[in-house]
């Protein structure tokens, strides 16, 4: 198992109609929870690295390198993702490294900016077999697909995924990122809207604002791939703090960060149960 490309996760979920559980990593104790989560559950899963957590490590390679290596020590398919890359010099980074694919976000260009930019960054991934995701923002940019009230038009989003060839589409439905609370409410109709009009997957990003039962909906209606950052990064928070109030003289960062760790695995677990992750049948690598 290990190792694997995301098409071969994502491509038998969304031909079963399941969902897949992607989540973000941090630092190295969120890629061994999000394994152990997966491992748990006998689920496959998806590490993924956002822009952003490469700015805070101050380069791709050292944080890549070690989920790529958790990966391949996984006794389930794990593939590794770069999340929400607004540079191509950091997709063709990611390319060289290993990564199974990249999530492309040119949202906030306008849309035939956004078409052209996307194009170019499939030509280079598909060159060397790596799936490619990205993200179909409003007409004219602003906040991109997860501004408040941004929705994906079902015929834009069939033109553009036409005119670039990517493997996987981010859509807006009803979340948004960072929400601390799981209150978004899904446009089910859209999904399935969506669903009918896009010939590959779909990506529904903002997740953590989702209640599970929203989420399994919203994958019963049509949703694949579902990244989930904010609530791991909260149940994380939540422990380790507990862990330092419990005991104010405690220095050791194994035990708080274990603490941590822990929590986030047995959510992982969770939201791949709500998921039914575990369900499709997964080719070999």
């Amino acid at each position: 198992m290990s190792l694997v490309g995301t098409g071969e996760i994502v491509a038998p979920a969304a031909h079963g109609g399941h969902g897949v559980g992607a989540f973000n990593v941090i630092q190295l104790e969120h890629a061994e929870a999000i394994v152990t989560g997966a491992e748990a559950v006998g689920a496959p899963v998806i590490l993924q690295i956002s822009e952003n957590a490469v700015r805070y490590h101050g380069g791709l390679a050292p944080v890549g390198a070690a989920a790529l290596a958790v990966a391949r020590a996984a006794a389930v398919p794990v593939a590794v993702h770069l999340d929400h890359a607004t540079e191509p010099a950091l997709v063709a980074e990611a390319v060289r490294l290993g990564f199974g694919s990249v999530m492309f976000d040119a949202s906030v260009l306008p849309y035939a900016e956004n078409v052209r930019a996307t194009a170019e960054v499939v030509g280079l991934c598909h060159a060397t077999g790596v799936w490619v995701e990205a993200e179909l923002g409003e007409v004219g940019g602003k906040d991109g697909v997860h501004a408040p009230g941004a929705r994906t038009d079902p015929a834009e989003a069939a033109e553009f995924t036409a005119r670039t060839g990517v493997d996987a589409l981010a859509v807006a439905v009803g979340t948004s990122h960072a929400m601390l609370t799981r209150t978004a409410s899904l446009d089910l109709d859209l999904i399935a809207a969506l669903r009918a009009a896009v010939p590959v997957p779909l990506v529904l990003h903002g997740s953590s604002g989702a209640a599970d039962e929203t989420l399994a909906a919203a994958v019963a209606h049509g949703m694949t791939k579902v990244n989930i950052a904010t609530h791991l990064n909260k149940a994380f928070t939540a422990a380790v703090r507990g862990r330092l109030t419990a005991d104010p003289a405690l220095v050791d960062t194994r035990a708080y960060l274990g603490a941590g760790r822990e929590a986030v695995a047995r959510e992982v677990a969770h939201l791949l149960g709500v998921l039914s992750a575990q369900r499709p049948a997964v080719a070999a690598s």
